[in-house]
């Protein structure tokens, strides 16, 4: 289980530039779907880098797949040679990404984001437009089964207004 709030506190406190999006973005659009994942869109710049390094090293980050004791250091460097890191941390898994599927980088995430504020910090995801978009690109079943349910709240909300 997952335990995205002391990673979200972590980046918060640490002043990371991220998005959320994925499964906790869906949820907080409302989406009865349960997810085991904190997936986020980081800014590449690289002050960046290193407030997300500074926020995420002691949850012991680790690639998620790797075998145990293969060679990882998760550190600027790493983040700059890569894009998309799926993690593996003391409080659950983690998706880096450097852009999303459909949307792009860091920055236009965050044209199409919204606010929640928790946790005693405010928290930009991904807005239920974006978030569609994102899925329908990615493509996976699971993104197919849950877009029926997102344009289902987009249509509530839609009819509410």
């Amino acid at each position: 289980m997952i335990e995205f709030r002391n990673l979200l506190e972590s980046l918060d406190r640490n002043e990371v530039a991220f998005v959320i999006i994925g499964g906790i973005a869906a949820t907080l659009h409302g989406s009865a779907r349960l997810t085991f994942d904190l997936d986020i869109v980081y800014e590449r710049a690289p002050d960046n880098l290193e407030r997300l390094v500074a926020a995420l090293t002691p949850f012991a980050p680790y690639l998620r797949g790797a075998p145990p004791g293969l060679p990882f250091r998760f550190d600027v460097d790493t983040l700059k040679r890569g894009l998309n890191f799926t993690l593996t941390t003391s409080d659950g898994s983690l998706d880096l990404l450097g852009e999303v599927s459909g949307i792009g980088n860091y920055a236009v995430a965050r044209q199409h984001s919204d606010a929640a504020h928790m946790f005693g910090g405010t928290y930009y995801f991904l807005d239920l437009d974006a978030l569609i978009i994102s899925k329908r690109a990615a493509g996976r079943p699971k993104d197919f089964e849950a877009i029926a349910e997102l344009e289902a709240i987009r249509d509530e909300r839609e009819r509410s207004t």
